[in-house]
């Protein structure tokens, strides 16, 4: 039998539901809907809404959304159902089912989306492989899938037996798709056609450091740089970005000081100016902001409490100066203000979500 990353990764009681701890989550002019995905097995009912502020309701018959992404044909909403036959469904306004489709794998915990080619990946974590899929230009609806195997393993024995895939994304110049493979210590590149909306086979376009499971990558929104965030060490690297889809390393940053609890990186972001990175750390239950200069050199300049546990995601809120946390096994999601120098500050508020593990602007 297959170990499923949850079965792995996943260990917390259920927490229950409650209102608003102190203020609402929401500050700030002008409507605010959000989403909230989680877990069913730590006490998640599905996925919840949260308008300016409030938790409401959670939709009826969507469960286990562990990721999404918005804005696809006909303003099609995608999310994944995380469970060992994978799934990816395509909803419109007021949630209401646009299809789906099979991922051809288990376990699927990440996707991405081509927009002007009506395209869409998904990295199914416990199998290694790579869904792809032509959308239905007016719908958004997925066709079948086209599913790509990795291949690879590292020395973690529990964690990396074999290949396991993290995280996509396509390139900005849309010749590629890339793959952060934790199993494999590697990333795979794709080489993608948009015009056609074709996928050729992968080949390996960079190679970790044995055991250092690589989990997820941002790319500078302006210089030839992308980073990863390592979740089996605590690293970050820093990556040149090449013409011909690999990458080189160009350097490497500790994610929290030395000497604390064990941690594994979750989540990554840059805001759009290219001047701040931040990387979440589950067990050292922290935020480390890094700040880069002008060559895209980081330096952690902040290691700032989640105030909850195990923080698998964070969303950057650059329109509302704020970033809002998601700290799974606690179930809370917390506030944090952004400074013009892209420092977090705690702002205090927060709302209970059992098993929140995503969040995203609707």
């Amino acid at each position: 039998m297959t170990t499923t990353r949850r079965e792995i990764m996943v260990g917390a009681a259920a927490i229950g539901l409650g209102s608003a701890i102190g203020p609402a989550l929401a500050q700030g002019p002008g409507s605010d809907r959000l989403i909230a995905g989680t877990y069913t097995n730590e006490g998640g009912k599905g996925l919840y809404p949260i308008v300016n502020g409030r938790l409401g309701k959670p939709v009826a018959g969507i469960v286990n959304a562990s990721f999404g992404v918005g804005n696809g044909p006909g303003g099609a909403f995608y999310l994944l159902r995380e469970q060992t036959g994978g799934r990816i469904a395509a909803y419109g306004p007021g949630w209401r089912s646009r299809g789906g489709a099979s991922t051809g794998g288990a376990d699927p915990c990440h996707v991405a989306l081509d927009r002007s080619s009506a395209c869409l990946a998904v990295a199914n974590y416990s199998s290694g492989s790579v869904a792809f899929y032509r959308l239905d230009r007016r719908t958004g609806a997925p066709g079948e899938a086209q599913v790509f195997q990795h291949q690879g393993k590292g020395p973690n024995a529990d964690r990396q037996a074999g290949p396991h895939a993290h995280w996509v994304g396509f390139s900005p110049d849309r010749h590629w798709l890339h793959s952060v493979d934790l199993g494999a210590d590697a990333i795979f590149a794709y080489r993608f056609d948009p015009a056609v909306r074709t996928l050729a086979e992968p080949v390996l376009a960079w190679q970790a450091p044995a055991g250092a499971g690589p989990r997820h990558m941002v790319r500078h929104p302006t210089l030839p740089r992308a980073y990863v965030a390592c979740e089996l060490q605590t690293k970050l690297f820093v990556l040149d970005v090449l013409e011909d889809g690999r990458f080189r390393t160009a350097g490497e940053r500790a994610l929290v000081p030395e000497g604390g609890p064990a941690s594994f990186a979750a989540h990554i972001a840059i805001d759009r100016a290219g001047r701040t990175l931040y990387v979440s750390n589950r067990g050292a239950n922290s935020i480390t902001v890094f700040a880069l200069d002008a060559k895209g050199e980081p330096k952690a300049v902040q290691h700032v409490p989640t105030g909850g546990d195990w923080p698998r995601f964070f969303l950057l809120r650059e329109g509302r100066g704020e970033m809002l946390v998601a700290n799974e096994r606690s179930g809370t999601v917390v506030a944090f203000r952004i400074g013009s120098d892209g420092h977090l500050t705690a702002t205090g508020r927060s709302i209970a979500i059992p098993g929140v593990v995503f969040l995203a602007e609707v």
